[in-house]
C-alpha cells in the first residue's frame, strides 16, 4: 500500500500527478490490479506524455478529464479478451500501457475529454475541427476520435507518427503518417479560428524539479 500510494504521489508535469491515471473501471469492478510492472519506466514515458501533450491543453482549455489512463498489461488483456474496448497488448497502437519497450518503441497515451469543445461537439460542431487544431499545435503521434463527448486517444512517442483516425462520421483515416494534410494550413484555421489562443500558464517562482524516478522519491 505504501507503494502504491507513494506512485500516485508522484507529479509528472505541472498540471498532472500519477494517481490520476491509475483509476481503472475495469480493474476496480473486476477486482484487478492496476499496477506497472516497471514503475520508473511508467513515470518516464508518462512525465514525456503529460509535459508534452496534456499540459498544453489543459493550459490552453481549462481542466481536461481523463477517461482512462495508464493500463496495466494484465488490465488491458482481460479487457481486450472479454470485449471491454481495449486493444490486444501487443497492438502497435496500443498506447495505455506505457512501462513496456524502449528508446523509440516507448509509448504513454490516454483517452481524454476536452470539456470546452465537448460542449460544442454536442451541439453538431464537427469534430475535425479539433482535430486541425492539435495536429496543427502539438506534437502528437496518434489520435483517435470517439463519438462519446468526442474523446479521444492521445498518445506521445519519441518520434511522432503523426496519425490521425476517427470512429465518428465520416469515419475513418483522416491523415496518415507522412502525409500531408488534405486541408492547406488557411483552412484548417479558419475552421478553431474561434478556439482559445494557445498559450502556457506563467508561474511565479523558480520552476519545479520534477526529474525524479519513484526509488528517488520513496
Amino acid at each position: 500500500m505504501w507503494s502504491l500510494e507513494t506512485l500516485g504521489r508522484i507529479r509528472l508535469s505541472r498540471h498532472f500527478f500519477m494517481r490520476e491515471f491509475l483509476y481503472s473501471e475495469i480493474a476496480s469492478f473486476h477486482g484487478l490490479q492496476n499496477i506497472p510492472d516497471n514503475p520508473d519506466l511508467a513515470i518516464e514515458a508518462g512525465r514525456a506524455f503529460c509535459e508534452t501533450l496534456l499540459d498544453p491543453l489543459e493550459e490552453t482549455f481549462g481542466r481536461i478529464a481523463v477517461r482512462s489512463g495508464y493500463r496495466s498489461p494484465l488490465v488491458n488483456g482481460f479487457g481486450n479478451e472479454n470485449g471491454l474496448n481495449c486493444a490486444r497488448n501487443n497492438h502497435p497502437l496500443e498506447c495505455h500501457i506505457w512501462d513496456r519497450g524502449q528508446g523509440e518503441d516507448r509509448v504513454a497515451g490516454a483517452t481524454v475529454v476536452i470539456p470546452w469543445f465537448a460542449d460544442q461537439y454536442e451541439q453538431g460542431r464537427d469534430w475535425r475541427d479539433l482535430a486541425w487544431w492539435l495536429h496543427d499545435h502539438l506534437a502528437y503521434s496518434e489520435i483517435w476520435f470517439f463519438p462519446k463527448l468526442c474523446a479521444f486517444n492521445l498518445s506521445w512517442r519519441p518520434t511522432p507518427r503523426r496519425r490521425i483516425d476517427s470512429y465518428i462520421a465520416p469515419r475513418g483515416r483522416l491523415l496518415a503518417p507522412g502525409q500531408a494534410p488534405p486541408e492547406p494550413p488557411a483552412r484548417r484555421g479558419a475552421r478553431y479560428a474561434d478556439f482559445p489562443a494557445f498559450r502556457g500558464i506563467a508561474f511565479p517562482g523558480p520552476p519545479l524539479d520534477m526529474g525524479l524516478s519513484l526509488r528517488d522519491q520513496v
